[in-house]
């Protein structure tokens, strides 16, 4: 079974395979023994190889050892932890914060501990995978509105309501597309209706807003009732994910959410990395200067070929080429120019929507750049995408 289920993926060119990459993550990469410039990472600000970020990591083995040895609530619950949950909500404005292993451990424990059988949640077409699964362990009613569509969600949320219980899922930045969520008027549709909204801000958070505390502070939203997902592992360098919010809500999380309860504790050394990371991220607004800057020269660099952008507002930026056999000759053709960009295919995006997601960071100089440009514009050419 699974071999025949193999052979259909690769006939429709849907099938995935692993590389091996022998490098740390960073501008350029080895890519099975082979250097190249990588165009795909969420290392946003390159806090993954500070020499700060990595020195705490290794302090914190030194005194607390590589594992946390137990779950929060049984003895896993360490310094590092503590501290970074702290720091978390002063950094997103809330009362509190809660760390998991992950962003999708994020999701999938959230969720369902906001939403049962007899609660209404309406969802954004395009959210993430992990927020769709958390939707499906709560068991509760999912309404999908159309993407970004403030009247389609307006008009959802006017039909008649018996649930006990309404919860808006959307993201900030959609990780696929690049684009950012109308916040206000979701924001404010929630407030009118008495619903709960959450914002997965896993590409928001160090990226987004004045001082790169997310996508609610982008729009100059009042956070202390939004409840704010988010990442260690993107733009903070490290792993892991956490949510934000009042502190009721987290103690209520606490006692509620399974994959919080029933999983080993993170690494100490992560947690310290991590709060490191978001002190840099505060310390030096320079690098989201250079994020934006090398991101704008990018976009208008593709742009002014003619490739098709989604509308893109973020340093995501997808070339849609449709096809999912166009998207990886696309890809190996790149890859053989010594320029790294996977290609994205259903079921990752909607089926007749695969793409080129190409990632810029702070740490791309502006010959990596123009290197990229010019063999996409070799590429694009040569397969006629151009």
């Amino acid at each position: 079974m699974f071999k025949e289920n193999l052979q259909t993926l690769a006939r429709q060119h849907l099938l995935r395979e692993l590389s091996l990459i022998n490098s740390p993550s960073a501008p350029v990469i080895s890519v099975e023994g082979r250097e190249v410039l990588q165009f795909a990472s969420n290392d946003y600000l390159g806090l993954t190889n500070h020499p700060q970020v990595k020195d705490a990591a290794m302090k914190a083995i030194e005194k607390f050892g590589v594992g946390s040895g137990a779950s929060r609530l049984i003895s896993g619950n360490i310094t590092p932890h503590y501290a970074l949950e702290a720091e978390l909500a002063k950094f997103k404005d809330t009362e509190a914060a809660l760390t998991f292993s992950s962003g999708y451990t994020t999701n999938i424990g959230v969720i369902p501990s906001l939403a049962t059988t007899d609660s209404l949640i309406f969802a954004d077409r395009l959210c993430h995978a992990s927020l769709i699964d958390g939707c499906r362990l709560s068991r509760a009613t999912l309404r999908v509105f159309h993407h970004n569509d403030v009247n389609h969600l307006k008009r959802l949320l006017a039909k008649p309501r018996s649930r006990t219980s309404t919860l808006i899922l959307t993201e900030g930045v959609f990780s696929m597309d690049g684009d950012v969520a109308p916040l206000p008027e979701i924001a404010a549709l929630a407030k009118e209706c008495g619903a709960t909204l959450l914002i997965d801000d896993a590409h928001g958070t160090g990226v987004m807003g004045a001082n790169g505390r997310g996508t609610v502070e982008h729009f100059g939203l009042d956070s202390p009732h939004i409840l704010q997902m988010g990442t260690l592992s993107k733009a903070l360098g490290a792993s892991g994910g956490f949510i934000a919010g009042p502190k009721d809500f987290v103690a209520y999380l606490i006692n509620t959410s399974r994959s919080f309860i029933y999983t080993t504790a993170p690494p100490p050394a992560i947690a310290a990395a991590a709060s490191v990371a978001l002190a840099i991220l505060q310390q030096e607004p320079q690098r989201r200067i250079k994020l934006w800057r090398n991101r704008e020269f990018l976009h208008n660099g593709l742009v002014a070929m003619g490739f098709q952008l989604t509308d893109t507002q973020s340093p995501i930026l997808p070339i849609m080429v449709n096809d999912p056999e166009l998207g990886i000759q696309m890809s190996r053709h790149l890859r053989a120019e010594g320029v790294w960009i996977p290609a994205v295919r259903p079921p990752t995006v909607p089926k007749g929507t695969s793409r080129l997601r190409i990632t810029v960071t702070a740490d791309h100089s502006l010959e990596q750049l123009e290197i990229a440009l010019r063999a996409l514009r070799k590429v694009g050419t040569a397969l006629k995408v151009l």
